[in-house]
């Protein structure tokens, strides 16, 4: 059975590649399905990242292409085999485990599902100009910026996670807008007090985002009162979404569990998923932290789990 990879790592994030530096060094040979559509691109979302400076590592700073890069020479280095496309379908009812992109048929004694999560985005006319320029779906990641600070900030949305990143942000903005298109935050009690008593955050109740304002960088915000029709612009120097995300999990519907929200569920203090010798790792299970190191730390996890499995069942040469 030479033709049976040992371990298959679908996605090639911080989870993905950390999994393949560990199972190549574990004499593993593992391929991997870098795959380009599902996640955005090959790499995951910090390709779409500008500077990340909350990676350990880098005192400086890192573009997140070039954080990247750096993983994926260190995976080739091992010897990781990848490939630039997206599995298409993946049957785990058989043994070894089938996968399928437009170019092949991979099968698998084991495999890693690090396919991510894609935030979710208005869709608003300068959308793709402004992305990076001021635009973006993380808070965490990108609000501790230079051009943020002492700036008005806003975020979109109404949830925990939009409460959450405008308390983040108001330790750096001058003043944060809340926009949510309701007249009451879908944010849990606690959270919605926070919110509420914040001297530096400001709602902006049955209101949506028309539009960002702006040449090259965010200069202000579109909005409309979806009740009174009025339109109005506030100035600000950055917009976050924080609306959620899809996890890329489609392929895998009805055959894996899935929690409603479609993250992959796994065993409680495990990387396992529901079937045996499958495991998941980063943020297609991680809906809390969704960070590089938290992605990585899990797909380290997943890779020693997949070892060890492999051994115990007996399967690796």
């Amino acid at each position: 059975m030479s033709d049976v990879k040992n371990v298959v790592i679908v996605g090639s994030g911080p989870a993905g590649h950390t999994a393949a530096i560990y199972s190549a060094r574990a004499n593993l040979s593992p391929f991997m399905f870098e795959g380009y559509v599902m996640g955005g691109s090959a790499g995951g979302q910090l390709t779409t990242t500008t500077e990340v400076e909350n990676y350990p590592g880098f005192p400086e700073g890192v573009e997140g292409p070039e954080l990247m890069q750096l993983f994926r020479k260190q995976s080739e280095r091992f010897g990781t085999e990848m490939v630039q496309e997206d599995v298409i379908s993946a049957d785990f009812s058989q043994r070894p485990f089938v996968l399928k992109s437009e170019n092949r048929e991979v099968k698998a004694h084991s495999v890693i599902i690090s396919t991510g999560a894609t935030a979710k985005r208005m869709g608003v006319p300068s959308e793709e100009k402004m992305w990076n320029n001021g635009m973006s779906a993380c808070a965490v990641c990108d609000g501790a910026l230079p051009m943020f600070r002492n700036q008005p900030l806003m975020v979109i949305g109404g949830g925990d996670t939009a409460v959450e990143e405008a308390t983040y942000l108001a330790k750096f903005g001058s003043v944060v807008y809340l926009v949510h298109r309701r007249d009451e935050l879908r944010a849990s009690k606690i959270m919605q007090e926070r919110a509420l008593k914040h001297p530096k955050l400001e709602i902006l109740w049955d209101t949506v985002l028309e539009d960002a304002v702006g040449e090259d960088y965010v200069t202000g915000a579109s909005l409309k009162n979806i009740k009174t029709e009025e339109a109005r612009q506030v100035d600000v120097a950055g917009i976050f979404y924080a609306i959620g995300h899809t996890p890329n999990t489609s392929i895998f519907n009805g055959q894996l569990d899935l929690d409603d929200a479609g993250y992959i569920k796994l065993k409680l203090g495990t990387q396992e998923t529901n079937i045996e010798g499958v495991f998941a790792a980063g943020d297609v299970h991680d809906h809390k932290y969704r960070q590089a190191i938290t992605a990585a730390g899990t797909g380290c996890a997943a890779s020693l789990e997949a070892e060890r499995w492999l051994a115990e069942q007996g399967l690796t040469e």
